[in-house]
């Protein structure tokens, strides 16, 4: 699965920028949604406005996995978000989805964060009955920011 780069969304940079969105205290969550949905549109800006989650069932619980390890640090000028992998097992049925979205759950309208489309084909990827779909982060992070300086 080529999975594709995580996109903030327009309001969640205005969220880091004035706290409303704590990388650093703040619980997060991974959500999965179908192909139907407008999860990729990054102008949405709660998990309300998002259409068409994955159903609850067959081992996906609505609302998604609280991502766990979550970290915000700082190195050379870079700051990086992470978390641990995300994972979900099928069962009694497959799990099917075209997009990941990470929100801020701390948040009382469960502020988003970023989106990533799951196959760049773009295709829907499916977990069959006992087989496990794991979300893995890339090794730099979630995402980064780096930045401007001023002359």
């Amino acid at each position: 699965m080529a999975a594709g780069k995580w996109k903030l969304y327009d309001t969640a940079k205005l969220n880091i920028g004035n706290g409303t969105t704590d990388l650093d205290t703040h619980s997060f969550k991974m959500a999965l949604f179908t192909s139907s949905s407008n999860a990729n549109t990054l102008t949405n800006s709660t998990l309300a406005s998002l259409t068409n989650q994955v159903a609850n069932a067959n081992g996906y619980t609505t609302g998604g996995n609280l991502l766990a390890s979550v970290s915000w640090t700082q190195t050379g000028g870079v700051a990086t978000f992470d978390a641990a992998d995300s994972t979900w097992t099928a069962s009694g049925g497959s799990i099917t989805a075209r997009y990941a979205v990470i929100y801020d759950d701390t948040s009382a309208s469960d502020s988003l964060v970023c989106v990533c489309l799951l196959d760049t084909t773009p295709a829907d990827v499916t977990v069959t009955d006992g087989n496990t779909l794991t979300i893995q982060f890339n090794a730099s992070g979630i995402f980064t920011l780096s930045g401007a300086t001023v002359d």
